[in-house]
């Protein structure tokens, strides 16, 4: 059986982690581009169908596909439109191994920080949009890492200095919906601009939600919705959090003509509920009590980590208690390397018990590190205890990566292609 967790085998070392690898590698297969587009979209009578949206198809049709789930996403619509389907872009932040596009062309940008290649790739996508008229349909597929690829600031402005304000913005733990709006005002790109652009065609954006809560403003830095945030807004953010860069920042005021938005359909498509109800069918399956606890963590990935075990500690036998969402870790002078989930996971170890789990995985598979995310269990305390890890001074430091390799308890996935925030698992037998 081919497993979408890569060291699957390596790590189903006792029963309760066979359980757990397995819920989650079914949530996985829950938010697979390829299939959710299989089951959503159909072609009849010349008319796109998308859940509850219908496009008709007598236009010139175009794709632009921006994020995470780009490729994927592009390979699906030329097979899914064929003939119909004229041109366009797919954007992301790594190419689907083994497959040429035909009629879509491909960009591959970088990813958490902007890049010239990314400034390049958005140029060309401006430029594309900027040539539709009332006579096409435009397919957007917007999706987590938007933000980052869609790079294009004023002129004053360059990449690595919006790379050096989104690394201290992460560093002193602002959340993605102020990282998110301080990115609209820094670009031509983000904040409803790709919707002013295309104007006056029709514009049916799909959207892949990786930001708790769902709010499609904030997904990709919102290029297709209408922008309610202001410069204001923005200087406000940078008050609270005392950001030293901002003063080599460019600001600018996102569209606000409601005429930009007149003939685009924002629809989201995936959300992290996808992944949620799947793991908790698939728990309930294998004989637990299946509890979705929350959709829209937030918090530093201590505190989460603190609360989940808490609920697991309160829980009775056989419960499978499941979360999604995203915490931020807030780094010190000199920490290490890690991610979100790891962390998360590290510090479950410090008061996980013998029969509970918990596992902490990034639905990208990119937990800052080629890592999706890690085990925290009996086993894993076990393994950081033969090699003398002392797991107060790597969460101290912040280097779960560090302690996580050494143990090797870390979840490898590769690039899943897909992207609808983090997730929980745990459990307890």
């Amino acid at each position: 059986m081919k497993h979408c967790v890569q060291n699957f085998n390596l790590l189903a070392t006792d029963a309760l982690r066979l359980d757990a690898l397995s819920i989650a590698e079914t949530g996985y297969a829950a938010i697979d581009i390829g299939a959710t587009l299989e089951r959503s979209l159909r072609v009849e009578h010349n008319e796109l169908h998308v859940n509850e949206a219908t496009c008709h198809l007598g236009k010139h049709v175009f794709f632009v596909g921006i994020g995470k789930c780009a490729q994927a996403a592009a390979i699906a619509f030329e097979t899914l439109l064929g003939d119909s389907l004229e041109g366009g872009i797919a954007f992301d932040i790594s190419s689907a191994p083994q497959h040429t596009l035909t009629k879509i062309e491909s960009y591959i940008g970088t990813h958490p920080l902007p890049s010239r290649a990314n400034e390049h790739a958005t140029k060309r996508i401006i430029e594309f949009l900027s040539a539709r008229t009332t006579d096409d349909l435009v397919i957007m597929l917007i999706s987590g890492g938007g933000s980052t690829l869609l790079c294009l600031h004023g002129a004053s402005m360059t990449c690595e200095s919006e790379g050096t304000l989104f690394s201290e913005l992460t560093a002193k733990g602002a959340s993605i919906q102020d990282i998110n709006t301080v990115r609209k005002h820094i670009s031509r790109a983000r904040g409803g601009a790709l919707a002013a652009v295309a104007y006056p065609a029709e514009v049916l954006a799909l959207i892949i939600s990786d930001v708790p809560g769902n709010d499609i403003g904030c997904i990709a830095s919102g290029p297709t919705v209408l922008d309610t945030s202001t410069i204001s807004d923005v200087r406000k953010i940078f008050a609270q959090y005392n950001i030293a860069s901002s003063t080599n920042i460019e600001i600018i005021e996102t569209p606000k003509n409601a005429k930009y938005f007149k003939h685009v359909t924002n629809l989201l498509l995936l959300t992290n509920q996808n992944a949620l109800e799947a793991m908790r069918d698939e728990a309930k399956r294998r004989g637990y009590t299946a509890i979705i606890m929350n959709d829209r963590f937030t918090g530093e990935a201590h505190d989460v980590a603190c609360a989940v075990v808490k609920e697991l500690h309160n829980a009775p036998e056989k419960t499978a208690l499941l979360y999604a969402g995203e915490s931020t870790v807030t780094l010190g002078a000199h920490s290490g390397t890690g991610g979100r989930n790891q962390e998360i996971a590290l510090a479950a170890l410090q008061n996980i018990r013998m029969n509970e789990l918990i596992l902490s995985f990034a639905s990208d598979g990119y937990d800052n590190t080629n890592y999706a995310g890690a085990i925290g269990d009996h086993t894993t305390r076990t393994h950081a205890l033969a090699h003398d890890l002392s797991i107060w001074k790597y969460l101290d430091a912040h280097r779960a990566y560090d302690f996580f390799t050494v143990t090797g308890d870390a979840l490898i996935t590769g690039y899943t292609g897909s992207n609808v925030s983090d997730l929980i698992i745990a459990i307890k037998n």
